[in-house]
């Protein structure tokens, strides 16, 4: 063989060799792009080839039980932008069309930032992002997206939406609750029943060419939105409208912290009305009403606004606790009936104090005690030492046994999120002085929503009922889908019992410190309590006075606790609570059509009243005796904030005066 045939051959061979490594290289090529990167290319492409729009849901509304929108959905618009549309451009130099794409980018995030009111790098931002479809802002009105609109901004698109709207403002702003800028439950039934409510959303889909037009031959796909179930509550928009100007003007009067209250229909376990103040307008929930708080808020950190946030929107009512003081007497007292260990007049002694282990525990009237009493007037005497020997004979072992049994070592169930539970000491490190100061409501704490599910069932035979805020769902039509019917969650004492309850609670209104919340025309019965808030080694000056009351006693209706978080000066319970409550009950047992009982109606008809005898009594029990009688009080103003046993009244017992008439009570 030649060496020319041989160069020949050897340059044969190079050329082989080099066209199969071309050959390798390109099945790697390929393999890469197909295997290794498949799905992102075919991300890429499906992305570049498809228009995918969302559809929002609309969110349920929300309903009283007559059926009155208390939060609705209205129509809005929603921006979105398309990144990727913004920057196309026919220019063909690459730095001509560089220019051109910062210029409409800069245009389109100019347009949106003064349009929507945002800040401009923050929309530049959205406006340049390496995704397919950007939301730039919801909940935009109609003029709004008109001006966007007529602007012809390439790249941005407007959508049809909606958002979450109260009618009513702050009205039962801490039960209703709060929705995210995405309409998402956020706190109270917004959050609890969210997934009712949201609904499913639905897509469009539309195929599109190279410049993201649509394609008249193409495909689409419509994916209609499921809109959500509404709710509809236990609220009566009328009583919780009664409940909201009562506690407003008990705030006014005592510029208490805060104050509180549950109306609940003792029969089903029906939340009427609930609402704390200071509340705050659903509409703008991260503003507060009071413009000393905005201003506060202003200049907090982001973490000290996201927890003061919280603390405003929190009910309280359902997730905080409170020492309930003498209105915990009541479970006491039907503990004790209900084991036989008393009868309603089992008579007891007061000597102003009693001793427990190696304790002195003092009755508030210890200079002058109060002597012989029976059981229904040491309840109505509030009389320290007699719950103390009641809790006593029950035993701790039972004692807790009940205690459980009125739901207070558990939660009540209630549909709303954030229960929490009360704070009791275990049995076991208990103790004699633990029951015995449990026995008459202190060192012990419980929810309010606790304590008043567990004295309605006195109202009801005995039988607790769980309680709810929501009684039904409903679709678009108005179509009931699910029902949440009401539920005994178990017996807390016997009818005899809880028919001996009732009485005892008339008892402390007709005749004792309950007198100030006596409706005219209605038995009603209830309890005073004023606790002294604990604090680290003891307890303060400051206090909860509140009060629980139950009327009409011959056929309980409503059920209303009232709670005063620190009133300034007068701290008793039937002055800060008690005008509260007694209004409450009047509007509501009048706009329920429940009938006045003609014998009381009849007895507190009369133009003139002889004023009863209260020398012996504390104050807070004077003031509630006359208030009872229609009669009003004075004191001397140093003795406003004490605790005292009045040893003077001006007039006199027995002398007949005009109703509204004002009996001056004396220290000394």
């Amino acid at each position: 063989m030649t060496p020319t045939s041989n160069n020949s051959k050897r340059n044969l061979i190079l050329i082989l060799g080099i066209v199969f490594a071309f050959l390798l290289l390109l099945v790697i090529r390929l393999g890469w792009i197909q295997i290794v990167k498949g799905s992102t290319y075919s991300e890429k492409a499906v992305e570049q080839q498809t228009r995918d729009t969302p559809i929002e849901a609309e969110r349920g509304t929300i309903y009283d039980r007559n059926g009155n929108e208390l939060a609705v959905s209205v129509t809005c618009y929603t921006i979105w932008v398309r990144p990727a549309d913004v920057k196309k451009t026919e220019e063909k130099d690459a730095a001509k069309q560089k220019a051109e794409i910062e210029k409409k980018t800069k245009e389109v995030s100019k347009t949106l930032s003064e349009t929507l009111d945002m800040d401009y790098d923050e929309v530049y931002k959205m406006v340049t992002k390496e995704q397919s479809i950007v939301k730039v802002k919801k909940g935009v009105s109609k003029d709004v997206a008109d001006k966007i609109r007529k602007s012809d901004l390439s790249g941005v698109e407007i959508a049809e939406d909606t958002k979450r709207d109260y009618p009513l403002g702050a009205f039962a702003s801490q039960t209703l609750g709060t929705v995210t800028d995405d309409n998402t439950g956020r706190s109270g039934l917004e959050l609890q029943y969210n997934t009712y409510l949201s609904g499913v959303a639905g897509r469009w889909i539309n195929y599109t060419d190279t410049s993201g037009n649509r394609l008249s031959y193409g495909k689409e796909k419509y994916y209609k939105a499921e809109d959500g179930y509404s709710l509809v509550t236990t609220i009566d928009q009328v009583i919780q409208h009664y409940t909201e100007k009562a506690l407003d003007q008990v705030m006014e009067v005592t510029s208490a912290d805060r104050v509180l209250a549950i109306v609940m229909d003792p029969k089903t376990g029906d939340i009427l009305a609930m609402a704390q103040t200071p509340d705050f307008d659903l509409n703008n929930p991260k503003v507060p009403s009071s413009s000393s708080e905005q201003a506060k808020l202003k200049s907090m950190s982001e973490s000290e606004k996201v927890a003061y946030w919280n603390k405003m929107w929190r009910n309280s009512l359902i997730s905080d606790v409170y020492e309930p003081g003498s209105t915990f007497k009541l479970i006491t007292t039907a503990t004790a009936l209900e084991e036989g260990v008393a009868t309603p007049k089992s008579t007891y002694n007061c000597t102003g104090s009693i001793q427990v282990a190696d304790q002195t525990i003092h009755c508030w009237r210890r200079g002058n005690p109060h002597g012989h009493q029976t059981l229904t007037e040491a309840v109505s005497n509030s009389c320290n030492p007699v719950f103390v020997q009641l809790a006593t004979k029950v035993g701790i072992d039972k004692f807790y046994e009940h205690l459980g049994t009125f739901g207070i070592t558990g939660t009540t169930g209630i549909d709303f999120p954030g229960e929490t539970t009360a704070l009791l000491q275990s049995k076991e490190n208990a103790g004699p002085v633990g029951l015995a100061t449990i026995g008459f409501g202190q060192g012990i704490a419980v929810t309010p929503i606790q304590l008043i599910t567990a004295i309605s069932s006195f109202g009801n035979d005995g039988k607790m009922m769980k309680p709810r805020l929501v009684k039904a769902l409903q679709d678009s039509n108005g179509k009931t889908v699910k029902t949440f019917d009401t539920e005994v969650v178990r017996q807390t004492v016997s009818k005899e019992t809880a028919d001996e309850m009732k009485d005892i609670m008339q008892y402390v209104v007709d005749n004792g410190g309950g007198g100030a919340f006596k409706v005219d025309g209605y038995k009603v019965g209830g309890k005073t309590g004023t606790a002294n808030k604990p604090n680290a080694g003891g307890y303060s000056d400051t206090t909860y006075s509140s009060v629980i009351a139950m009327a009409p006693m011959d056929d309980p209706q409503v059920c209303v606790l009232l709670i005063v978080d620190n009133p300034k000066g007068v701290h008793y319970a039937s002055v800060t609570a008690g005008p509260g409550v007694k209004q409450i009950l009047s509007d509501t047992l009048r706009y329920l059509n429940v009938s006045p009982d003609e014998e009381t109606e009849t007895k507190t008809a009369a133009e003139k009243v002889k004023v009863p005898d209260v020398t012996g009594s504390s104050v807070e029990d004077a003031i509630g005796i006359l208030s009872g009688q229609g009669l009003s009080y004075d004191m001397d103003k140093s003795a406003e904030s004490e605790d005292f046993v009045v040893a003077k009244q001006y007039p006199a017992a027995g002398t007949s005066v005009k109703k509204g008439s004002k009996v001056y009570l004396y220290k000394k």
